[in-house]
């Protein structure tokens, strides 16, 4: 199977980086050239544009930055749909709106294309070995066609079910990564008010009921000062957003998501629309007059698990039976 893949951002060149890594045909586009320098020296394949990937690909995946660019790449000039053809597959690997992405797969379906949306959660550095989870929304005879090689880009997979479901599910799971980055920022400088040693905090946190997958990645990057998560705040703010348009289309009277959205807002004010997510800590920093730092953390986080084959999650309904 050849693999076309569009956006060679941060996610985007680790997940492009896996499959040419694990020795699949991987063609290669992204608006930077300079992006897939390296995934070409690795044996990735560059080509000029989406309508030309989709041409050589029986799987075309997007990695974008926000919906808008996906549809630009879908139904621009040189778009996947000006050369999309009968069986070919398109995975959206962004985050992105449920809807959005079945209009999408709505006109590529008139071309005889499957689609698939296909999220991932975990960091970039798990993006990086493979070992990153993936969420995939699709009928289920798609998602036997895509399982092995979202099983080579990832280790732990869901099919969440039909389509756009798993571009739901992701914008959830980044509320509560974000609602987790927030309260350990705030935990961190109330602590250090509190004149408790940091690295102690840090354990602490880790080892009790407060902890979380933020905790153990972000809270160190925090601590070593870089707040380097290569995840910038104009992203969370856009799938925060996503979230609370959810909620509010349902009709569910939020309290914290609304606050959320209003404190990455306010920080993007401050700090730029391309400050990495951890660096909001500064903020309460400059209000406090602390520094929130400890000695002996890592500058980045870094994935030392050791790449393995991926597999099925499967939800507890599903666990004893085929569906």
């Amino acid at each position: 199977m050849k693999i076309g893949f569009i956006g060679l951002g941060n996610v985007g060149a680790k997940l492009a980086g896996t499959l040419i890594r694990n020795g699949i045909p991987t063609f290669l586009h992204d608006l930077e050239p300079s992006t897939a320098i390296e995934l070409i020296k690795m044996g990735g394949i560059w080509r000029v544009s989406p309508a030309d990937i989709t041409v050589d690909s029986d799987v075309i995946i997007t990695c974008l930055p926000s919906p808008s660019v996906t549809a630009s790449v879908i139904e621009g000039e040189n778009g996947i749909l000006k050369t999309a053809t009968k069986k070919k597959i398109w995975i959206e690997m962004s985050t992105t709106e449920s809807s959005e992405v079945e209009r999408l797969a709505t006109l590529l379906q008139k071309k005889g294309m499957f689609s698939a949306d296909c999220p991932v959660s975990g960091g970039c550095h798990r993006a990086e070995t493979g070992n990153i989870s993936i969420f995939a929304g699709c009928d289920r005879t798609v998602f036997k066609k895509i399982k092995a090689i979202l099983c080579i880009l990832g280790k732990k997979v869901l099919h969440t079910g039909p389509l756009g479901s798993a571009s739901t599910l992701k914008v959830m799971t980044n509320f509560l990564a974000t609602t987790h980055l927030v309260a350990c920022c705030e935990a961190l400088v109330t602590m250090k008010a509190a004149k408790l040693d940091l690295s102690t905090v840090f354990e602490a946190i880790k080892i009790s009921s407060g902890n979380s997958f933020v905790h153990e990645t972000e809270s160190q990057v925090i601590l070593n000062g870089s707040r380097d998560i290569n995840f910038t705040l104009d992203l969370v703010l856009k799938d925060i957003s996503l979230f609370q348009e959810i909620a509010k289309k349902n009709k569910i009277p939020l309290e914290i998501s609304p606050l959320l959205n209003k404190i990455i807002a306010n920080a993007i004010d401050q700090l730029g629309p391309r400050a990495n997510s951890p660096s909001i800590i500064s903020l309460l920093e400059q209000h406090s007059g602390l520094k929130i730092l400890a000695p002996g953390f890592p500058e980045e986080i870094k994935d030392y698990e050791p790449e393995s084959p991926g597999y099925e999650v499967k939800p507890n309904f599903a666990k004893n039976q085929e569906y």
